[in-house]
Protein backbone atom coordinates (compact mmCIF):
# COMPACT_ATOMS: atom_id res chain seq x y z
CA UNK A 1 0.00 0.00 0.00
CA UNK A 2 1.35 3.65 -0.81
CA UNK A 3 1.98 5.83 2.07
CA UNK A 4 -1.18 7.94 0.60
CA UNK A 5 -3.21 5.61 0.56
CA UNK A 6 -2.53 4.14 3.94
CA UNK A 7 -2.71 7.68 5.65
CA UNK A 8 -6.37 7.85 3.75
CA UNK A 9 -7.14 4.20 4.93
CA UNK A 10 -5.98 4.87 8.87
CA UNK A 11 -8.07 8.04 8.71
CA UNK A 12 -11.06 6.67 7.56
CA UNK A 13 -11.00 3.65 10.03
CA UNK A 14 -10.75 6.17 12.76
CA UNK A 15 -13.59 8.07 11.65
CA UNK A 16 -16.01 4.74 12.60
CA UNK A 17 -17.42 4.96 16.03
CA UNK A 18 -15.82 3.69 19.42
CA UNK A 19 -15.56 -0.40 19.10
CA UNK A 20 -16.21 -0.75 15.26
CA UNK A 21 -13.27 1.08 14.57
CA UNK A 22 -11.12 -0.13 16.80
CA UNK A 23 -12.39 -3.63 15.60
CA UNK A 24 -11.87 -2.65 11.97
CA UNK A 25 -8.45 -1.39 12.68
CA UNK A 26 -7.56 -4.97 14.55
CA UNK A 27 -8.33 -6.76 11.69
CA UNK A 28 -6.22 -4.52 9.54
CA UNK A 29 -2.95 -5.28 11.67
CA UNK A 30 -4.17 -8.97 12.05
CA UNK A 31 -4.29 -9.27 15.44
CA UNK A 32 -4.22 -5.85 17.55
CA UNK A 33 -0.29 -6.08 18.57
CA UNK A 34 0.44 -9.72 18.57
CA UNK A 35 2.09 -9.84 15.61
CA UNK A 36 0.15 -12.92 14.48
CA UNK A 37 -2.85 -13.75 12.58
CA UNK A 38 -5.76 -14.97 14.65
CA UNK A 39 -6.17 -17.76 12.72
CA UNK A 40 -4.38 -19.69 10.21
CA UNK A 41 -6.20 -20.09 6.63
CA UNK A 42 -4.23 -23.21 5.81
CA UNK A 43 -4.46 -24.62 8.99
CA UNK A 44 -6.87 -27.66 8.03
CA UNK A 45 -8.73 -28.27 11.90
CA UNK A 46 -9.08 -24.38 11.51
CA UNK A 47 -12.81 -23.82 13.36
CA UNK A 48 -12.81 -27.48 14.58
CA UNK A 49 -14.69 -27.97 18.17
CA UNK A 50 -13.12 -30.99 19.59
CA UNK A 51 -15.07 -33.89 21.17
CA UNK A 52 -15.66 -34.05 24.96
CA UNK A 53 -16.37 -37.42 26.58
CA UNK A 54 -18.99 -37.34 29.18
CA UNK A 55 -18.11 -41.16 30.44
CA UNK A 56 -14.76 -40.20 30.53
CA UNK A 57 -12.69 -41.76 33.74
CA UNK A 58 -11.87 -38.00 35.12
CA UNK A 59 -15.47 -37.68 34.47
CA UNK A 60 -16.77 -40.62 36.12
CA UNK A 61 -13.87 -40.06 39.13
CA UNK A 62 -15.54 -36.74 39.69
CA UNK A 63 -18.50 -38.36 40.70
CA UNK A 64 -17.26 -41.03 42.53
CA UNK A 65 -15.36 -38.53 44.87
CA UNK A 66 -18.43 -36.06 45.00
CA UNK A 67 -20.43 -39.07 46.50
CA UNK A 68 -17.67 -39.72 49.11
CA UNK A 69 -17.18 -36.24 49.79
CA UNK A 70 -14.18 -35.34 48.10
CA UNK A 71 -15.44 -31.94 46.80
CA UNK A 72 -12.42 -30.24 46.18
CA UNK A 73 -10.71 -33.24 44.79
CA UNK A 74 -13.50 -33.67 42.11
CA UNK A 75 -13.51 -29.76 41.18
CA UNK A 76 -10.01 -29.93 40.57
CA UNK A 77 -10.12 -33.14 38.19
CA UNK A 78 -12.46 -31.02 36.18
CA UNK A 79 -9.63 -29.65 34.53
CA UNK A 80 -9.17 -32.61 32.68
CA UNK A 81 -12.66 -33.87 32.70
CA UNK A 82 -14.38 -31.03 30.76
CA UNK A 83 -11.37 -30.98 27.79
CA UNK A 84 -11.09 -33.27 25.00
CA UNK A 85 -8.68 -36.18 25.08
CA UNK A 86 -7.94 -38.68 22.37
CA UNK A 87 -9.38 -42.24 22.49
CA UNK A 88 -6.85 -44.89 21.51
CA UNK A 89 -7.94 -47.49 19.44
CA UNK A 90 -6.55 -50.74 19.96
CA UNK A 91 -6.96 -54.84 19.97
CA UNK A 92 -9.53 -56.29 18.44
CA UNK A 93 -10.33 -56.25 14.83
CA UNK A 94 -13.38 -57.35 14.93
CA UNK A 95 -14.73 -55.02 18.35
CA UNK A 96 -12.35 -51.82 16.80
CA UNK A 97 -15.26 -50.93 14.08
CA UNK A 98 -17.81 -50.36 16.60
CA UNK A 99 -15.86 -48.83 19.10
CA UNK A 100 -15.12 -46.27 16.69
CA UNK A 101 -18.65 -45.89 14.88
CA UNK A 102 -19.89 -45.38 18.55
CA UNK A 103 -17.47 -42.40 19.28
CA UNK A 104 -18.55 -40.81 15.83
CA UNK A 105 -22.06 -41.23 16.96
CA UNK A 106 -21.28 -39.16 20.23
CA UNK A 107 -18.98 -36.63 18.24
CA UNK A 108 -21.40 -36.19 15.65
CA UNK A 109 -24.24 -35.51 18.80
CA UNK A 110 -22.06 -32.93 20.29
CA UNK A 111 -21.71 -31.55 16.64
CA UNK A 112 -18.00 -31.93 17.36
CA UNK A 113 -14.76 -33.54 15.99
CA UNK A 114 -13.33 -36.83 17.53
CA UNK A 115 -9.72 -37.45 17.58
CA UNK A 116 -8.77 -40.81 17.47
CA UNK A 117 -5.34 -42.41 18.47
CA UNK A 118 -4.41 -45.55 16.45
CA UNK A 119 -2.34 -47.68 18.05
CA UNK A 120 -1.89 -51.62 16.91
CA UNK A 121 0.92 -51.90 14.75
CA UNK A 122 2.99 -55.32 15.19
CA UNK A 123 6.02 -55.18 17.43
CA UNK A 124 4.30 -51.71 19.22
CA UNK A 125 6.48 -50.67 21.69
CA UNK A 126 9.43 -53.48 21.29
CA UNK A 127 8.20 -55.49 24.03
CA UNK A 128 8.31 -52.64 26.31
CA UNK A 129 5.85 -51.27 28.90
CA UNK A 130 2.65 -50.79 26.07
CA UNK A 131 3.91 -54.05 24.47
CA UNK A 132 1.18 -55.78 22.35
CA UNK A 133 -0.51 -54.66 18.83
CA UNK A 134 -1.53 -56.75 15.77
CA UNK A 135 0.33 -60.15 16.08
CA UNK A 136 0.97 -59.97 11.98
CA UNK A 137 0.86 -57.90 9.06
CA UNK A 138 -2.39 -59.58 7.77
CA UNK A 139 -4.19 -59.07 11.23
CA UNK A 140 -3.20 -55.47 11.39
CA UNK A 141 -4.25 -54.56 7.82
CA UNK A 142 -7.96 -55.95 8.30
CA UNK A 143 -7.91 -53.79 11.89
CA UNK A 144 -6.86 -50.48 10.12
CA UNK A 145 -9.61 -52.04 7.55
CA UNK A 146 -11.99 -51.76 10.30
CA UNK A 147 -11.38 -48.60 11.90
CA UNK A 148 -11.29 -46.62 8.48
CA UNK A 149 -15.33 -48.23 8.08
CA UNK A 150 -16.54 -46.98 11.57
CA UNK A 151 -15.11 -43.46 10.63
CA UNK A 152 -18.70 -43.69 8.17
CA UNK A 153 -18.84 -40.49 6.42
CA UNK A 154 -17.90 -38.07 9.83
CA UNK A 155 -15.35 -35.71 9.99
CA UNK A 156 -12.25 -37.20 12.45
CA UNK A 157 -8.91 -36.18 13.80
CA UNK A 158 -6.15 -39.46 13.61
CA UNK A 159 -2.86 -39.76 15.27
CA UNK A 160 -1.57 -42.93 13.77
CA UNK A 161 1.01 -45.09 15.68
CA UNK A 162 3.14 -43.41 18.35
CA UNK A 163 6.28 -44.04 18.39
CA UNK A 164 6.47 -46.79 15.51
CA UNK A 165 8.35 -44.23 13.46
CA UNK A 166 11.11 -43.26 16.50
CA UNK A 167 11.46 -47.04 17.12
CA UNK A 168 12.59 -47.47 13.85
CA UNK A 169 15.58 -44.93 13.58
CA UNK A 170 16.70 -45.69 17.22
CA UNK A 171 17.14 -49.48 16.22
CA UNK A 172 15.52 -50.88 19.60
CA UNK A 173 13.84 -54.20 18.10
CA UNK A 174 13.09 -54.66 14.46
CA UNK A 175 14.67 -56.59 12.30
CA UNK A 176 15.46 -55.10 8.42
CA UNK A 177 12.24 -57.34 7.14
CA UNK A 178 10.21 -56.30 9.98
CA UNK A 179 10.98 -52.26 9.40
CA UNK A 180 10.59 -52.60 5.69
CA UNK A 181 7.29 -54.37 6.67
CA UNK A 182 6.47 -51.32 9.09
CA UNK A 183 7.01 -48.68 6.65
CA UNK A 184 4.59 -50.80 4.26
CA UNK A 185 2.08 -51.20 6.82
CA UNK A 186 2.30 -46.93 7.44
CA UNK A 187 2.41 -45.83 4.46
CA UNK A 188 -0.88 -47.85 3.39
CA UNK A 189 -2.58 -46.66 6.70
CA UNK A 190 -1.99 -43.13 5.85
CA UNK A 191 -2.83 -43.68 2.45
CA UNK A 192 -6.40 -45.08 3.22
CA UNK A 193 -6.89 -43.32 5.68
CA UNK A 194 -6.58 -39.52 3.92
CA UNK A 195 -8.79 -41.38 1.45
CA UNK A 196 -11.32 -40.51 3.67
CA UNK A 197 -12.20 -36.37 2.46
CA UNK A 198 -13.35 -35.95 6.56
CA UNK A 199 -10.05 -37.61 7.69
CA UNK A 200 -6.97 -35.83 8.57
CA UNK A 201 -4.14 -37.67 9.99
CA UNK A 202 -1.13 -37.17 11.55
CA UNK A 203 1.87 -39.36 11.58
CA UNK A 204 3.25 -39.52 15.06
CA UNK A 205 6.92 -38.18 14.50
CA UNK A 206 8.31 -38.43 18.58
CA UNK A 207 10.12 -35.77 20.54
CA UNK A 208 12.71 -33.83 21.02
CA UNK A 209 14.05 -35.78 23.35
CA UNK A 210 14.32 -39.19 22.26
CA UNK A 211 15.71 -39.07 18.66
CA UNK A 212 17.56 -35.78 18.29
CA UNK A 213 18.33 -35.92 14.75
CA UNK A 214 15.95 -34.48 12.92
CA UNK A 215 17.13 -35.24 9.50
CA UNK A 216 16.78 -38.96 10.67
CA UNK A 217 13.24 -38.47 11.60
CA UNK A 218 12.56 -36.77 8.78
CA UNK A 219 13.78 -39.22 5.92
CA UNK A 220 11.95 -41.70 7.92
CA UNK A 221 8.51 -39.65 8.37
CA UNK A 222 9.04 -39.64 4.17
CA UNK A 223 9.99 -43.54 3.97
CA UNK A 224 6.45 -43.91 6.11
CA UNK A 225 4.13 -41.92 4.26
CA UNK A 226 4.37 -38.49 5.81
CA UNK A 227 4.07 -36.58 2.66
CA UNK A 228 0.87 -37.74 2.34
CA UNK A 229 -0.29 -37.15 5.50
CA UNK A 230 -1.97 -34.24 6.87
CA UNK A 231 0.97 -33.92 9.10
CA UNK A 232 2.74 -35.31 11.81
CA UNK A 233 2.42 -35.39 15.71
CA UNK A 234 5.19 -34.60 18.36
CA UNK A 235 5.66 -34.92 21.95
CA UNK A 236 2.82 -38.05 22.35
CA UNK A 237 2.97 -38.98 25.65
CA UNK A 238 5.71 -36.73 26.84
CA UNK A 239 6.69 -33.77 28.74
CA UNK A 240 8.77 -31.38 26.51
CA UNK A 241 7.83 -27.98 26.59
CA UNK A 242 5.63 -26.74 24.00
CA UNK A 243 8.21 -24.01 23.13
CA UNK A 244 11.04 -26.51 22.59
CA UNK A 245 8.86 -29.07 21.07
CA UNK A 246 7.91 -26.63 18.04
CA UNK A 247 11.32 -25.62 17.61
CA UNK A 248 12.08 -29.24 16.92
CA UNK A 249 9.45 -29.83 14.85
CA UNK A 250 10.50 -26.74 12.56
CA UNK A 251 13.59 -28.64 12.13
CA UNK A 252 11.84 -31.88 11.54
CA UNK A 253 9.47 -29.96 8.68
CA UNK A 254 12.36 -27.76 7.12
CA UNK A 255 14.29 -31.10 6.18
CA UNK A 256 10.57 -32.57 4.97
CA UNK A 257 10.71 -29.73 2.93
CA UNK A 258 7.45 -27.93 4.77
CA UNK A 259 4.82 -29.75 6.49
CA UNK A 260 2.47 -28.64 9.48
CA UNK A 261 2.28 -30.46 13.24
CA UNK A 262 0.37 -31.19 16.28
CA UNK A 263 1.91 -31.48 19.77
CA UNK A 264 0.85 -33.20 22.63
CA UNK A 265 0.12 -30.62 25.56
CA UNK A 266 -1.43 -32.89 27.91
CA UNK A 267 1.32 -33.13 30.44
CA UNK A 268 3.82 -30.47 29.62
CA UNK A 269 2.88 -27.51 31.91
CA UNK A 270 6.06 -28.14 33.97
CA UNK A 271 8.56 -29.69 31.32
CA UNK A 272 10.36 -32.58 31.22
CA UNK A 273 11.45 -34.27 34.75
CA UNK A 274 15.22 -33.10 35.22
CA UNK A 275 16.52 -36.12 35.51
CA UNK A 276 16.73 -39.38 32.95
CA UNK A 277 15.97 -41.73 36.45
CA UNK A 278 13.27 -41.45 39.49
CA UNK A 279 13.58 -44.24 41.64
CA UNK A 280 15.23 -46.89 39.00
CA UNK A 281 12.74 -46.18 36.38
CA UNK A 282 13.16 -43.81 33.15
CA UNK A 283 11.92 -40.20 34.14
CA UNK A 284 9.31 -40.33 31.19
CA UNK A 285 7.42 -43.05 32.57
CA UNK A 286 4.77 -41.34 35.41
CA UNK A 287 7.44 -38.49 36.45
CA UNK A 288 6.23 -37.02 39.60
CA UNK A 289 5.51 -33.07 39.81
CA UNK A 290 4.37 -32.68 36.27
CA UNK A 291 1.41 -30.25 35.71
CA UNK A 292 -1.26 -30.05 32.47
CA UNK A 293 -0.23 -28.19 29.67
CA UNK A 294 -2.12 -25.32 27.46
CA UNK A 295 -5.69 -26.95 26.89
CA UNK A 296 -6.50 -28.56 23.70
CA UNK A 297 -7.02 -25.42 20.69
CA UNK A 298 -6.38 -24.71 16.69
CA UNK A 299 -4.94 -21.25 18.04
CA UNK A 300 -1.61 -21.66 18.63
CA UNK A 301 -0.37 -18.66 17.23
CA UNK A 302 2.30 -20.78 15.51
CA UNK A 303 1.50 -21.17 11.36
CA UNK A 304 2.97 -24.30 10.92
CA UNK A 305 1.22 -25.74 14.41
CA UNK A 306 -2.29 -27.00 13.98
CA UNK A 307 -3.62 -27.57 16.98
CA UNK A 308 -2.30 -28.48 21.11
CA UNK A 309 -4.09 -31.43 21.37
CA UNK A 310 -4.42 -33.66 24.68
CA UNK A 311 -3.20 -37.17 23.11
CA UNK A 312 -2.52 -38.82 26.26
CA UNK A 313 -5.10 -38.95 28.62
CA UNK A 314 -3.52 -37.15 31.84
CA UNK A 315 -4.12 -39.66 34.07
CA UNK A 316 -3.46 -42.70 32.57
CA UNK A 317 -0.21 -44.39 33.62
CA UNK A 318 2.91 -44.81 31.07
CA UNK A 319 3.30 -48.13 32.37
CA UNK A 320 4.05 -50.08 35.75
CA UNK A 321 7.43 -48.48 35.62
CA UNK A 322 8.00 -48.87 39.47
CA UNK A 323 5.68 -51.09 42.21
CA UNK A 324 2.38 -50.21 42.61
CA UNK A 325 1.97 -48.37 39.20
CA UNK A 326 -0.71 -49.15 36.79
CA UNK A 327 0.03 -50.91 33.61
CA UNK A 328 -0.17 -48.44 30.41
CA UNK A 329 -3.13 -46.85 29.56
CA UNK A 330 -4.82 -47.47 33.16
CA UNK A 331 -6.64 -44.68 34.90
CA UNK A 332 -4.47 -43.56 37.90
CA UNK A 333 -6.80 -40.86 39.62
CA UNK A 334 -3.55 -39.84 42.01
CA UNK A 335 -1.84 -39.08 39.58
CA UNK A 336 -4.13 -37.15 37.15
CA UNK A 337 -5.41 -35.28 40.72
CA UNK A 338 -1.76 -34.32 40.85
CA UNK A 339 -1.46 -33.08 37.31
CA UNK A 340 -4.81 -31.31 37.84
CA UNK A 341 -3.17 -29.48 41.08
Amino acid sequence: MKAGAEQRSTATLLALPGLLALTVLCLVVLSCGTGQTPTNPSNPLRGLRFYVDPTSPAANQIRQWERAGRVADAEALRRIAEEPIALWVTGDPVAVEQQVRDRMAAAAAQQTTPILVAYNIPGRDCGKYSAGGAPDAATYRTWMANLIRGLGDGRAVVILEPDAVSHMIAGDCLSGAQEQERYALLRESVRTLRAKPKTTVYLDAGNPSWITDTTAVADALQRAGGREATGFALNVANFNTTDATVAYGRAVASALGGAHFVIDTSRNGAGRYPDPQVNGAPSWCNPPGRALGQPPTTQTGRHDVDAFLWIKGPGDSDGSCRPGEPAAGRWWPDYALALAR
